[in-house]
């Protein structure tokens, strides 16, 4: 590791306070924002569709930028990547809060995606980077904990700040609160961190990367048009020109030669992608039903969704903990099959089916997703030399990323199919329960499918490391 300006050892517990800060922020506004998309729906006269790409276009821009600042931040220093992100993000979160149409609110929160992207690509290489190995399951236990504390906030306080004082009030609640991480880092952390001080950043590959994504993930939210297919392909020939050029070049954005050469890196990252893919869409379904279906107002529903969220930031640190004692891969793979049952629960319900049945469902969601995810970014972190951290930290993220945005994708392609592009009102109740249905159906089996993914990445005691 490059250490600039360090003018002696860190203050490992300002890192650890700003990163938890930054891991509740990120997840906060993302949850609280879900319970807000029917009130913002009928402010805009939004369908259900453009509604998903209120919470989706976060997701695409973060997805699209984060490997390439988790590179810049490898060159130019983790530190400067990471304050200016959290600028951007608390800025955008006021422009989010002033939007007066929906577009003018989905480009506010692609700003706020790029801040994200600066903030996610830096804070857990930055914490990982001055803390020793064996402390690793522990730390990465307590900022995932700070995660599902975030999840588990956003429904309640975004609900009950929607329900008293309007959706906007969510967007200055966010900036607000996103001032401190910043005060505390420039107060309290001190240095710069750059494993690859001097090197160039692969311009072609991270352009080439982000058309990629863009193009798998507009398929996706045009499907079953013609035009969407189309994009789906241009995005698979896109990704495929990627990895050949990355191959070839001397100083990547990405390193693909990590998932070749590291089965552990591999097999832990496509776990965590298919985690996500299975889990995410999960809140943005059930806001909507339990309002339109069940009638609930946003702080009842708040309240019915963070039973998941809680379960997840109690068990958090017991999972890391247990991951720095044990094999992850086991734990991780035990947490995989918890979160399948949880959604075969889900795949049942319909317009009388009682909130204790959802609870349970959600209940079980969260205690397989705590026992995955820490162990899960144990196995990922220790798979890799220190000079490769800030490129696994991003890498992890854009699995995250990946995966929400594919669970999105599904969730709004079913609705499309089986409502069409229409609000959400009672004669289309039936189309929507069934699309309900459907979508957890498949979060079903690709969450089944996971189990094997974490199961063969082999034992990650060993694999590299630090």
């Amino acid at each position: 590791m490059i250490e600039t300006e360090n003018p002696g050892p860190p203050n490992r517990s300002a890192f650890l306070v700003v990163a938890c800060i930054t891991a509740f922020l990120t997840p906060f506004i993302g949850s609280s924002v879900n319970i807000a998309l029917p009130a913002i729906g009928k402010e805009f006269n939004a369908d259900a569709v453009l509604l998903g790409w209120v919470a989706t276009s976060y997701l695409l821009a973060a997805a699209v930028f984060l490997v390439p600042f988790g590179r810049i931040a490898d060159i130019h220093g983790m530190k400067r990547i990471f304050i200016s992100g959290l600028i951007i993000y608390t800025l955008s979160s006021c422009l989010s809060a002033v939007a007066w149409s929906a577009p003018v609110l989905i480009a506010s929160r692609v700003i706020q995606g790029l801040g994200g992207a600066m903030i996610f690509g830096t804070g857990t290489a930055l914490l990982v980077s001055v803390y020793p190995l064996q402390e690793r399951g522990r730390v990465l236990g307590i900022n995932v904990a700070f995660v599902y504390i975030g999840l588990s906030a956003g429904p309640f306080i975004g609900g009950l700040l929607t329900q008293y004082l309007g959706w906007r009030s969510i967007f200055w609640f966010n900036a607000a609160f996103g001032l401190l991480p910043i005060i505390i880092t420039l107060w309290q952390i001190r240095g710069e961190w750059a494993h690859s001080k001097g090197e160039k950043l692969d311009l072609a590959g991270s352009i080439i990367y982000g058309l990629g994504l863009v193009a798998t993930i507009f398929g996706f939210a045009a499907l079953p048009d013609w035009s969407g297919f189309a994009a789906l392909a241009a995005g698979a020939a896109i990704i495929y020109l990627f990895v050949r050029v990355e191959l070839r070049t001397e100083q990547p954005v990405l390193n693909v030669r990590l998932f070749a050469d590291n089965r552990v890196f591999a097999f832990s990252n496509l776990a965590a992608f298919i985690n996500y893919a299975a889990t995410f869409g999960v809140s943005f379904l059930l806001s909507l039903y339990l309002q339109y279906i069940h009638g609930l107002q946003p702080q009842s529903a708040g309240l019915v969704l963070v039973a998941m969220p809680a379960v997840q930031a109690a068990f958090s640190p017991l999972a890391g903990r247990l991951s720095d004692r044990f094999e992850p891969q086991a734990i991780a793979s035990a947490g995989m099959a918890v979160t399948t049952l949880g959604l075969l629960l889900l795949v049942f319900i319909d317009s009388a089916t009682p909130l204790w049945y959802i609870v349970m469902g959600l209940v079980l969601l969260g205690f397989g997703f705590a026992l995955f995810s820490s162990p899960n970014a144990n196995a990922v972190m220790s798979s890799v030399d220190k000079k490769a951290l800030t490129v696994a930290s991003a890498t992890m993220g854009t699995m995250r990323l990946t995966g929400q945005m594919f669970s999105m994708g599904i969730a709004m392609l079913i609705i499309s199919l089986a409502m069409g592009r229409v609000r959400i009102t009672p004669e289309f109740y039936a189309q929507f329960l069934l699309s309900l249905r459907w979508a957890f159906i498949i979060f079903t089996l690709l969450c089944f499918g996971g189990i094997f993914a974490s199961l063969a990445r082999g034992r990650s005691r060993n694999n590299g490391g630090s």
